[in-house]
């Protein structure tokens, strides 16, 4: 199963704070882990809401707005994409990840839809 797994963004992070060098060694390390496990598909941070804009759409109309977007806690500051066996391996995985911000943090654990999940439809 693929899974994306989303890194919360902070407030150091949406104000462009780039990582200390040691957090970037660890994560590079933790990175290379789960290259050699087989599970690494992808990974990248973002840049801060402020760099993009979100488009809005109302049937036919869109609307484009410029970031920075509220919310901070909702908002994403990097992803990787992991093929694992179910869930429960993608959980342990995050658990040793070192910690991607400075202060506290959020990872969120998300599957993807495959081709089978609309085999009804």
């Amino acid at each position: 199963m693929r899974v994306m797994v989303l890194v919360k963004a902070t407030a150091e992070s949406e104000a462009g704070d780039m990582p200390a060098a040691e957090i970037l060694a660890e994560m590079g390390r933790f990175n290379e882990e789960l290259a050699a496990a087989g599970i690494l598909l992808e990974a990248a941070g973002l840049k801060p809401t402020s760099a993009g804009k979100r488009v809005a759409f109302d049937g036919t109309g869109r609307s484009v707005r410029d970031g920075p977007f509220s919310a901070t806690s909702e908002l994403v500051a990097g992803f990787w994409l992991w093929e694992v066996k179910d869930l429960d391996e993608a959980v342990a995985w995050v658990k040793r990840c070192p910690n991607p911000m400075p202060g506290p943090s959020e990872i969120e654990i998300r599957p993807l839809y495959e081709m089978s999940d609309f085999a009804d439809v």
